[in-house]
């Protein structure tokens, strides 16, 4: 499977479970733009059968090499990023993992428990980045248990493996050509930004400026009932030459600790 198919494929699924950003996207067209992916970002529970290095495993396979390593020590989480070797227009890949062994005896055990729910034939396979949750049913009291601790393993416990977001890059784009003229076009149609910490993350000083709208409510079924929950969101990102005049291409660690926090849950 060519890289370019892999990418299709995660970004039909991403638009069809949330609505919210097929219609960012197609906002963007209807302004004339042509939509590049920066980055595009995943969720995973440190473990060996499923943790980043499993993830990547489908990228490194297709041309991807690692470029960086992240530590997020308040959110307790370890990320690695990936870039193509040959393909300058691909998507740069960022994995994420959750330390779950610096947490509570029940989010372990929960973790634990979910995590064996997956079948060994998709945890070995290429398969694994699509699956979704493949874990049972979730409960939604465990959700919301889990969610106290960390929003990132309440979002991962109910929504498994998939992209956890597109990112647009700012840079490809002719009109929307800031973070600040998107975001003034996004709320001028209704979203919600994410406001952790300043609707924009990072400065051109840093080489990275990020901003993202607030996941979308999505239904899910719980053993208990139907409820809304945050689902997946779109990012944005503009990148700053260095320099030497090489654009900037990793990652900020205290700038992505805060987008992270796109799908905690709120009230509509």
């Amino acid at each position: 499977m060519q890289h370019n198919d892999i990418f299709d494929r995660l970004w039909n699924d991403y638009t069809m479970q949330n609505p919210s950003t097929q219609q960012v996207y197609d906002l963007f067209r209807a302004e004339g733009e042509t939509v590049i992916n920066d980055h595009i970002a995943f969720r995973t529970f440190r473990n060996p059968a499923i943790g980043v290095d499993k993830l990547a495993q489908v990228f490194l396979k297709n041309g991807y090499e690692f470029k960086g390593d992240y530590h997020f020590e308040t959110k307790k989480l370890y990320a690695k990023h990936y870039e193509h070797q040959t393909d300058p227009d691909a998507p740069r890949v960022f994995i994420s993992e959750l330390l779950v062994d610096e947490f509570s005896p029940f989010l372990q055990q929960t973790v634990k428990d979910w995590i064996a729910q997956i079948p060994v034939t998709l945890t070995g396979s290429d398969e694994l980045i699509y699956a979704g949750n493949v874990s049972g049913r979730p409960s939604f009291e465990v959700y919301e248990k889990l969610r106290t601790e960390s929003e990132y393993a309440g979002w991962l416990y109910v929504n498994g493996f998939c992209a956890n977001h597109f990112t647009v890059s700012v840079n490809g784009l002719k009109k929307l050509d800031s973070i600040q003229k998107i975001n003034s076009f996004l709320k001028s149609h209704g979203f919600l930004l994410n406001d952790a910490g300043g609707e924009i993350q990072g400065t051109p000083e840093e080489l990275l400026e990020q901003s993202s709208i607030r996941a979308g409510m999505v239904k899910f079924r719980f053993t208990e009932g139907e409820f809304e929950i945050p689902g997946c969101y779109y990012e944005f990102a503009k990148r700053y030459p260095d320099s030497d005049g090489t654009l900037y291409s990793g990652f900020i660690a205290k700038s992505a600790d805060k987008i992270f926090e796109s799908t905690n849950f709120y009230k509509k």
